[in-house]
């Protein structure tokens, strides 16, 4: 049976390649929050997008924080996320930079665990695979997946957290699936309601986790989730850009 978290887990929360999401940003952009109305619901370029069987979807709403607009997210015992259509060559620019902020680690945040995947803060990249790329059964799983949940999803995805049981660094498997490789780059208490400037390399990122090629950015996710564990988090997100190495 093809449950609830593996959907979760593959779709990166939440793929739908179809007219319901924005057209993409011009070609190496990302919609920023810092231009987006304060109390905007849905920032313009961005999607809310809710999770099949989770009954409580998270709060968004653009915030001013520090001289800038940015964008809040507020999960009690619920998930959900806003993304973003884009179309990004992670060749060109490989560097992925954001800022973020949580009032809290989740003390049941794990890695290595069905029940700790919950996270403070997640930041998803959604790759354009080939299918030529994956092998067959990975061909299969993902058919399954997409006619389960309705969505053009991703084919792979690296999804950046704020975690708790695992040191700065960790990286696993999503418990789910191997299409989805998480990375911690903060964890626990010590920077809670600090802003944290983050830099990843996703080409190199990418190396490590699949191998080969990196292919075509088509979607980025944010978002927190408490759904499993009934915990409680307040998160920000500032821009997020993609930028070319020195």
């Amino acid at each position: 049976m093809f449950d609830r978290r593996q959907a979760l887990a593959c779709l990166g929360l939440g793929w739908t390649g179809t007219a319901a999401f924005a057209e993409p940003a011009a070609p190496g952009q990302i919609p920023e929050f810092s231009k987006a109305r304060l109390g905007t619901a849905v920032a313009e370029g961005w999607r809310h997008q809710t999770l099949p069987k989770v009954e409580q979807a998270n709060d968004f709403a653009i915030v001013a924080d520090a001289g800038s607009h940015v964008l809040k997210v507020h999960s009690s015992s619920s998930a959900s996320s806003w993304l973003a259509r884009v179309d990004i060559d992670s060749a060109e620019k490989p560097l992925l930079q954001w800022r973020w902020k949580v009032s809290r680690s989740l003390p049941g945040s794990d890695l290595k665990t069905k029940q700790g995947d919950d996270y403070a803060a997640r930041l998803y990249v959604l790759f354009d695979l080939p299918p030529e790329r994956l092998s067959f059964a990975d061909r299969l799983r993902i058919q399954t997946a997409r006619l389960l949940s309705g969505a053009q999803i991703p084919a792979a995805a690296i999804c950046y957290v704020w975690g708790h049981a695992q040191s700065e660094g960790s990286s696993a498997w999503n418990p789910y699936t191997d299409r989805v490789r998480m990375i911690v780059v903060d964890s626990g208490d010590s920077h809670a309601l600090q802003w944290r400037a983050v830099q990843r390399n996703v080409r190199a990122d990418w190396a490590e986790a699949f191998g080969g090629e990196v292919p075509r950015i088509r979607g980025i996710a944010l978002g927190s989730d408490t759904d499993n564990t009934l915990d409680r988090v307040d998160t920000w997100f500032a821009d997020v850009r993609f930028a070319q190495t020195p």
